[in-house]
């Protein structure tokens, strides 16, 4: 199975929803574990990356091509 491709800043859609409503999450920190930041209500939440790469659906927008963007206007 082919490993899923994130980096530091991307926005996320997970799996489940986070209790607010919102299913978009903001990466925030990585290593062994991954922070994530729920996009609605700004809640944090230190998971282990074995459980992010299960639950993540997909990236949803990326970090360095909003950089790229950014670079170009």
């Amino acid at each position: 199975m082919e490993r899923k491709h994130f980096e530091l800043g991307d926005i996320v859609q997970m799996k489940k929803q986070h209790p607010c409503g919102s299913n978009e999450m903001e990466i925030i920190r990585m290593g062994m574990d991954i922070r994530i930041k729920c996009v609605g209500c700004k809640h944090s939440v230190l998971i282990p990356r074995a459980k992010f790469e299960k639950n993540m659906k997909k990236v949803l927008r990326s970090a360095s091509s909003a950089e790229d963007g950014d670079l170009q206007q």
